[in-house]
């Protein structure tokens, strides 16, 4: 049996788990990064039930598939904003240097529980606005993507003119 590899990053991420245009777009940027970091996606799913019990339900759910010891990054509106080479230094010092496994976390719908929310190492914002979790998952794929390119001097990323 081949061992398996622990994966550098983990996207843990709540929400509707059906085949369709996001995830076509998703494993685009996911064959580009499998390139050059291990990467594993886990889907949790909570059921149904009224947006509080279910919210609940997919925090706890979230807090139990994240690894002991891992650095715990929860993507929301209140987090940190950081532009994309700011992005990709932090990357790399996180990749560089830890064994701790790095893992982000999308909300579902519902936004992301209060207990995952506390217990994130760090929270970090594509901006103020709204996204669907299904987006925030592409943007997140783009973004590391994007962000290895950079540290890796690939002709992905240009600055404004």
């Amino acid at each position: 049996m081949k061992a398996r590899i622990k994966p550098a990053i983990l996207v843990v991420w709540a929400g509707r788990h059906r085949r369709d245009e996001w995830t076509g777009l998703c494993e685009r940027y996911l064959r580009r990064i499998r390139r050059q970091v291990a990467l594993e996606e886990l889907p949790v799913r909570s059921g149904g039930g009224e947006a509080r019990a279910r919210l609940d339900a997919e925090g706890k759910a979230i807090v139990a598939a994240v690894p002991e010891r891992s650095y715990l990054v929860a993507l929301d509106s209140r987090g940190r904003q950081r532009t994309s080479p700011g992005l990709a230094r932090w990357l790399g010092r996180r990749l560089e240097g830890s064994r701790r496994p790095l893992v982000f976390v999308v909300g579902s719908d519902l936004g992301i529980a209060g207990n995952v929310f506390e217990k994130a190492d760090e929270k970090l914002s594509f901006g103020a606005l709204t996204l669907p979790h299904e987006l925030a998952r592409v943007v997140l794929y783009e973004q590391l993507y994007r962000g290895l390119s950079i540290l890796r001097g690939m002709k992905y990323h240009r600055e404004p003119l």
